[in-house]
């Protein structure tokens, strides 16, 4: 679809200690571990329809010297994914809760973000906002 995402490369402290909280994460979703190299790590999502969408992890190179990531300075605020229904977003949070990850957010209905917005907050190792959704609307997509 015209305008959708291609791809997002994040960095962060340490790809390898990441790895297996994006593995589970992103391996939910439905996306294969496709690289790995020096620098870290590349995840793919291809559908029949030929969408695709990779997720990079990298290691950070800049002198940055905060413990996380502070999503209100310049930057990335957060990264949110498309969930297939309500109870896919409480299958997330269970597998969430089962590795460990912080839950910034469980899951709930968050009407300030529009009518049936349904979503999880986590966060990554290094503190990145994330957030799987599912709202009605979606099914019509």
């Amino acid at each position: 679809m015209r305008g959708s995402i291609h791809h997002v490369d994040l960095t962060v402290k340490d790809p390898w200690a990441s790895r297996t909280f994006y593995d589970a994460v992103l391996g939910f979703m439905g996306y294969r571990l496709v690289k790995e190299d020096a620098r870290g790590f590349d995840w793919d999502l291809a559908a029949s329809s030929g969408a695709y969408c990779s997720i990079g992890l990298a290691k950070a190179e800049g002198g940055g010297r905060a413990r996380h990531h502070d999503r209100y300075s310049p930057g990335l605020h957060h990264v949110a994914w498309r969930a297939d229904s309500r109870a896919d977003v409480q299958e997330l949070y269970a597998l969430l809760r089962a590795i460990g990850a912080t839950i910034l957010d469980p899951p709930a209905e968050y009407p300030q973000y529009g009518p049936g917005y349904y979503a999880v907050f986590f966060a990554d190792p290094d503190g990145l906002k994330l957030e799987y959704v599912y709202t009605p609307d979606m099914d019509v997509l």
